[in-house]
């Protein structure tokens, strides 16, 4: 095989293996896109639903969040610390975590996948910690629903903190020497 025949097969192969991927990648969004969209109607249930459980966090009314959030929940907060849900709601009923404000400033997105769903959306926080501690950040909170017995309920939520001082994020993450 002549070196221009060796060329004419190697731009073959590379035009045959860019429209491979090109129809791997329609194919990919196309199935994303379809898992995602669900039922509107459920995803905007499940949108009610968290800003229920964000009202009812605000309020410290810990019977309608706990309807909300499921026995085996899990937070992991922007300081990195995991809670469980009676952690969570005693320490909201007694008010060592005071929300002042935990509203969605984003459109909440949402994944829907049959009893599944994920939730995705930046808040804004103001809330006081142990009595004296004030706090007041936005953040991304990601949290994982399943419909359990009919009921969508939260089981896992991880909120990200947006640093209100980038320098000082920087400082934070610092190695310890």
């Amino acid at each position: 095989m002549t070196s221009q025949e060796q060329l004419g097969w190697m731009k073959r192969g590379r035009t045959l293996l860019l429209v491979a991927g090109a129809a791997v990648a329609l194919l990919a969004g196309g199935i994303a896109v379809a898992a995602t969209h669900g039922s509107s109607s459920e995803a905007n249930r499940l949108r009610t639903i968290e800003h229920m459980r964000l009202r009812a966090l605000v309020d410290a009314d810990t019977a309608t969040a706990g309807e909300l959030i499921a026995p085996d929940f899990q937070l992991i907060n922007p300081a990195g610390g995991v809670s469980s849900r009676d952690n969570y709601l005693e320490a909201t009923e007694t008010m060592n975590i005071d929300y002042r404000a935990f509203e969605p400033v984003s459109p909440i997105q949402v994944w829907l996948s049959g009893d599944a769903a994920a939730l995705r959306y930046q808040a804004s926080l103001d809330l006081v910690i142990g009595g004296d501690t004030h706090v007041s950040h936005q953040a991304w909170v990601t949290g994982f629903y399943e419909r359990r017995d009919g009921r969508w309920q939260i089981v896992w939520e991880q909120a990200t903190a947006i640093p209100n001082s980038f320098d000082l994020f920087m400082h934070s993450i610092e190695p310890i020497t």
